[in-house]
């Protein structure tokens, strides 16, 4: 596994003998610098690729030098990076390593409800909580949101990022000019099966592009999932997985009755043939299981007709680079679910925050946690950077960047996505400029999901779990890239090894916990 770390220099640390000026900081009210001796290092695991441009550490600097004065701690950062992230970071949470303190996860990408069944994460007691991160208990208590952090033994597993706004539905990335000139009207996809005349139009006439350039272990099964999220109704159980897969849905006709998109119906079987005929049009690489370039800056350079992600990528970062870097694109986005309007709101453990078990500074780290979500020159440093070199503020009160500041070279990189405070966001230049009519829209058809407090025990099942998550390992990259030459006869292989490996024995035991959560 690549370990990733940042440290801030050790010149740094020296700050932090002037114990009488320690001694009068309070901040958010969680430190006590007066402490002594050398600042304890705490070190945060974040997801994403290291940044190489030498602004982190600037910032790293800045930022430590409040943090010994508030804490007498200093915060590192360990970055577990995109290719194979999901194998590298359960890895390195069940290591044991006693370097890391705080664990950036989620209960719908980031398996913390597994990770805290398993020992990975610290029981966090309310006492500690009050103690030692006394604002963002006060924040989480009084919004009444704890029990979306707590196993069955009662106790907080992690602390949820819950006072933040973001919409992190995915779709596709596009080019509304190349669509005009593919004949849709105003550059509008709203299908996900026209993407195949769009993708068709650039083949022929953007030879130097691929229609959708894609690195197979990044992007999920968007090739599939796009096309079911608006073709049924079914609902994902979060958090439910066999491996890198989410195999278990219930639909939103029967609520009640646990189901598997990849096991019922024909919607799967549709999705392989349409990502066959894709495959045999060309629109990504033969190789594209394998690829692992940096497609979104393809997207930027016109060498890519088509990207995906979620909303927030296409508002905070899509519009403005292509705007920037292909004038006249007129980027656009079409989210999984447009169809049928099968679209739910995010979980407010969609980030989260726990303190490593192995931590050897569990109340310092929720000490330093306390200031960077809720000190507002902190939140600012280790979001933005420093003020001045990584971004400004207009006289609008707007995060604007300095002249020459491109976000493919220049971004900071910190990926705080287990704190973030709707009150210390700023509202930015960059934002796309139809933000609030892209929110309003999706909030107007969008559910709210309706299992954040159901937990499944996975005692039982995990074995047949990771059986099954091997199954999907085999056939689902290679249904979604339209490997197979007979995708039906695909399916039904990898359904019968799926009952071979227990799926019907998972399912039972999950619809089980489903009902007795359901009589609640």
């Amino acid at each position: 596994m690549r370990r990733t770390t940042i440290r801030a220099g050790a010149g740094l640390l020296a700050v932090g003998t002037a114990v009488g000026m320690l001694a009068g900081c309070t901040a958010s009210g969680s430190g006590d610098a007066g402490d002594g001796g050398e600042p304890t290092e705490i070190t945060m695991l974040v997801l994403g690729d290291k940044p190489t441009n030498g602004r982190l550490e600037a910032m790293l600097e800045k930022l430590n030098e409040r943090l010994v004065e508030q804490a007498n701690a200093t915060l590192d950062l360990y970055y577990v990076e995109w290719a194979d992230w999901q194998t590298q970071y359960n890895v390195q949470l069940l290591s044991g390593d006693t370097n890391v303190d705080l664990i950036t996860t989620a209960t719908d990408w980031l398996f913390a409800w597994e990770n805290a069944e398993k020992g990975a994460f610290l029981p966090l007691s309310e006492e500690m909580l009050q103690e030692y991160a006394p604002e963002t208990w006060a924040q989480v208590d009084a919004d009444g949101h704890w029990d979306l952090t707590k196993l069955d033994d009662g106790q907080i597993y992690f602390i949820p990022e819950d006072n933040f706004t973001q919409w992190t539905n995915h779709g596709f990335f596009y080019r509304g000019d190349w669509a005009t000139e593919a004949g849709f009207a105003n550059g509008e996809i709203t299908s996900f099966e026209d993407f195949t005349t769009y993708f068709a139009w650039i083949k022929e006439n953007k030879p130097e592009a691929y229609p959708w350039d894609v690195a197979g272990a990044s992007n999920g099964e968007a090739a599939l999932t796009g096309y079911l999220q608006g073709h049924t109704d079914f609902v994902t159980l979060q958090g439910l997985s066999a491996g890198n897969y989410m195999p278990f849905q219930t639909s939103a006709s029967d609520p009640e009755t646990v189901t598997s998109w990849y096991m019922e119906g024909d919607e799967l079987l549709e999705a392989a043939e349409l990502a066959q005929e894709w495959n045999e049009l060309g629109v990504w690489r033969e190789d594209a299981t394998n690829y692992d370039g940096d497609t979104r800056e393809e997207f930027y350079a016109g060498l890519s007709g088509t990207d995906q992600h979620h909303t927030q990528t296409f508002i905070g970062q899509i519009v403005d680079n292509m705007e920037a870097k292909q004038p006249g694109s007129d980027p656009r986005f079409f989210y999984w679910g447009q169809e049928n309007g099968n679209i739910y709101r995010d979980i407010l453990t969609h980030g989260a925050m726990a303190v490593s078990a192995t931590s050897s500074n569990p109340e310092k780290a929720l000490e330093v946690y306390d200031l960077i979500r809720n000190d507002e020159e902190d939140y600012r440093l280790l979001n933005y950077g420093i003020e001045g070199t990584d971004y400004i503020v207009t006289d609008e009160g707007e995060l604007d960047y300095p002249e020459g500041y491109d976000s493919s070279t220049d971004s900071l990189g910190s990926n705080f996505w287990a704190g973030r405070m709707d009150e210390y966001e700023l509202p930015k230049v960059t934002d796309a400029e139809n933000k609030q009519e892209i929110y309003d829209a999706l909030d107007a058809v969008a559910e709210d999901y309706p299992y954040s407090t159901l937990r499944v025990n996975k005692d039982a099942i995990d074995p047949t779990l990771a059986a099954m998550g091997a199954v999907l390992s085999e056939y689902i990259p290679q249904l979604q890239y339209g490997k197979f030459d007979d995708p039906e006869a695909a399916i039904d292989e990898m359904r019968q090894k799926l009952l071979d490996a227990g799926y019907e024995d998972a399912l039972a035991s999950i619809q089980a916990d489903l009902d007795a959560w359901s009589q609640q």
